[in-house]
């Protein structure tokens, strides 16, 4: 299986870093990073990921927001989305299921298991 590529769309730089750590060390894959929803949509168009992993809770444009401006492009609609929140486990689950989003990972997340469990929900071979 040739190495896939993902976007983290998190405000938060420390959980960008551990999460790039864990999948590049656990996986193989390549790891690209973005700070905001807007920076998030601007790389997810460029650099095309296999998949994204996108904080609910950010300012400005929240991940929701980014879903569906995402979901709009016919450039990102295709890629598979997981939010990454500390929501994952409330009352919004079948907000999200509703919305399409492939699946959620609740924070705090074990970084040992990561990428089992985007490859879990995505059908991934690990």
């Amino acid at each position: 299986m040739s190495a896939k590529r993902i976007l983290i769309i998190d405000d938060e730089t420390a959980i960008q870093a551990v999460v790039s750590l864990a999948l590049k060390m656990e996986a193989g894959w390549e790891v690209l990073t973005a700070s905001s929803g807007k920076e998030g949509i601007e790389r997810a168009i460029a650099a095309r990921p296999d998949a994204i992993l996108l904080d609910v809770m950010m300012p400005d444009l929240d991940g929701i927001a980014t879903f569906e401006q995402l979901q709009g492009d016919p450039q990102t609609q295709a890629i598979f989305v997981i939010f990454l929140t500390a929501k994952a486990r409330s009352r919004n689950q079948p907000l999200f299921e509703a919305m399409g989003v492939t699946g959620a990972i609740a924070k705090p997340f074990n970084s040992l298991t990561l990428a089992q469990q985007i490859t879990d929900l995505l059908n991934w071979e690990l």
